[in-house]
């Protein structure tokens, strides 16, 4: 847990040092307990219960909606309730400020405990007494059965939530996101699933600016015991169209257009002649600089644990289709755009005429020599056409001859340079042989019909070179980076969202079938997984459940009208 935004110094991470990170423990005195956890339906409210022979009890965790009217901005409230028997519990708070680079001081305050490095400071409050500790404070108590116990932390200057208000919260919390929930207008196979993906990415949105982060963590390892260990507390460009579309779809018009308002605000940076940059922190700042916390052992020894992220500064082409199409949805489902926000889209497509043949890193993010990669050179494509298509549709100024002219330029390379030289199928990279699944986008952005024969040879060859049991791996050559690369989750769903644009449906819902299941148990994906279809890297990963939540949309209305879309002029 970081605090007191997501992308602000960890408190909490055990996970990445179960001596030095810092935890928040709650630990029943339970002989062989079964532990089961899942959500309160339609809310983001968190249920863990030990249920055993002799006792049961249950913890609910949860942060007070911002909505929800308690005196306080922000806190993180646990409650303990006996649902059985007789329980004895321990519970330990020992908050590692600034990623545990020091251990702060713990002080009594009245009824509660101050944590604080000179810098920051947190206050624990609790309705059973607290032991204060060298850098910790401690409870242990018992519980009968149908009592119940509060634990509240909160900023240090404010005074924590009494049980009445903690009780009160918890109820308005979960009347206002089942009330979100039901906004949705999915109504499909997986509404489920649909909804548990709409409400984690719900958390990952800056309530205030907008911006949705990649992930809610940072260096949990792609490559277990090896260096591929990012921080994806930020917000990528490149997640721009996808959040756009997931929102749009399902009615959450609000977020979508609160989405687009923040990357049109980062557009103000192009007026003093600067390039759009492939990510930002969530308040539309320069991303953090990337640096490593070596005082941290790494998850399962995986060194070194980093924060921000180098890529920062890579050159990525593919953000400019990305932001564009999100541009077009908006406009297409929501508010038109403004003769300011115009300009500046002008001055991106001048910019994509002017470098689309460029090398990059490419959505990837590879850390060794630029490349030309197909997805960037198809995304430039995206930046191109939909520009024209906003500007024919709304009556727009723009030169938009020209722009015809070099998009067909730039679909005329893709088809000459990007195919295998023996089999046809389109390849990473230009001149190349490998297969990279983020071609899986071509059909998905219409660049080529979802049924031409060679783009069925594409999905074909992914099939057979990339994909394993409903896993699709990203790529299968080297990257410049130690250890192996797991499958991605993202491409399980963009592959299932093809098949079905491709009229193999009973194929596309055994993918679905098969990768719904390589979330964890209460429904969050992780942004890859092990060959042991173990979890992989940060999470839950927002790319994954906004890719999910488009193939749920579309495969659920093909399965439904199986003789395929109605022709939309």
């Amino acid at each position: 847990m970081c605090w007191p935004h997501l992308d602000s110094p960890s408190v909490f991470a055990a996970l990445l040092d179960p001596e030095r990170g810092g935890e928040f423990t709650v630990e029943p005195l339970l002989e062989d307990a079964n532990r089961m956890q899942l959500y309160v339906p339609e809310t983001n409210i968190l249920v863990t219960r030990w249920m055993a022979d002799e006792a049961s009890i249950e913890l609910t965790d949860f942060m007070p909606h911002p909505e929800c009217g308690t005196r306080l901005p922000r806190s993180l409230v646990r409650r303990l309730r006996v649902s059985r028997g007789r329980v004895r519990t321990r519970v330990r708070c020992r908050p590692r400020l600034d990623y545990a680079a020091c251990v702060p001081r713990a002080e009594e305050y009245g009824a509660t405990v101050v944590f604080h490095d000179g810098a920051r400071a947190l206050r624990l409050g609790a309705s059973v007494p607290l032991q204060c500790g060298d850098g910790e404070a401690q409870a242990e108590f018992a519980l009968d059965v149908g009592e119940e116990t509060w634990f509240v932390l909160c900023d240090e200057e404010h005074d924590p939530l009494d049980a009445a208000e903690c009780a009160a919260a918890l109820d308005a919390t979960a009347d206002i996101w089942r009330h979100w929930t039901r906004r949705s207008n999915y109504r499909g196979r997986w509404r489920e699933m649909v909804d548990r993906s709409a409400l984690a990415l719900k958390l990952l949105v800056s309530h205030k600016h907008g911006s949705i982060a990649a992930a809610g963590t940072f260096g949990l390892p792609e490559a277990t015991g090896a260096s591929r260990n990012w921080d994806y507390r930020a917000s990528w460009m490149r997640d721009a169209s996808f959040t756009v579309y997931a929102f749009m779809r399902l009615g959450y018009v609000d977020e979508a257009e609160h989405f687009r308002k923040w990357t049109e605000d980062r557009f103000t940076e192009l007026e003093n002649g600067n390039t759009l940059r492939i990510m930002y922190s969530l308040d539309g700042s320069e991303a953090l600089a990337e640096s490593t916390l070596d005082h941290l052992a790494g998850y399962a020894g995986s060194r070194p644990v980093r924060i921000g992220n180098a890529a920062r500064s890579q050159t990525q082409l593919d953000i400019y289709g990305e932001l564009l199409d999100s541009i077009y949805l908006s406009n297409k489902y929501g508010r038109a755009i403004s003769r300011k926000g115009w300009a500046h889209v002008q001055r991106l497509v001048d910019h994509v005429c002017a470098h689309w043949m460029d090398a990059d890193e490419g959505i990837w993010e590879v850390r060794d020599t630029p490349r030309h990669f197909l997805h960037s050179r198809l995304m430039c494509w995206v930046a191109l056409d939909r520009a024209i298509r906003l500007a024919r549709k709304r009556s727009l100024p723009g030169t938009v001859v020209e722009w015809a002219a070099e998009r067909d330029r730039i679909s005329e390379d893709i088809w000459a340079h990007f195919r295998h030289p023996e089999h046809g199928y389109f390849v990473q990279t230009k001149g190349g042989r490998d297969l990279d699944a983020s071609a899986l986008m071509m059909p998905l952005v219409r660049f080529v019909s979802a049924t031409d024969p060679i783009w069925l040879k594409t999905l074909d060859a992914i099939g057979e070179q990339l994909a394993d049991d409903g896993m699709v791996f990203r790529y299968r050559n080297t990257d410049g980076l130690e250890g192996g690369d797991g499958a991605f989750t993202t491409c399980t769903f963009w592959y299932v969202e093809c098949l079905a644009r491709a009229g193999r449906l009973n194929q596309a819902r055994e993918v679905m079938a098969r990768g719904v299941r390589y979330a964890n148990h209460v429904g969050l994906f992780a942004e890859e997984l092990s060959l042991r279809a173990e979890p992989l890297g940060n999470f839950p990963q927002a790319l994954t459940h906004l890719a999910f939540i488009s193939a749920a949309y579309y495969l659920d209305r093909r399965l439904s009208t199986p003789q395929g879309e109605t022709w939309q002029p």
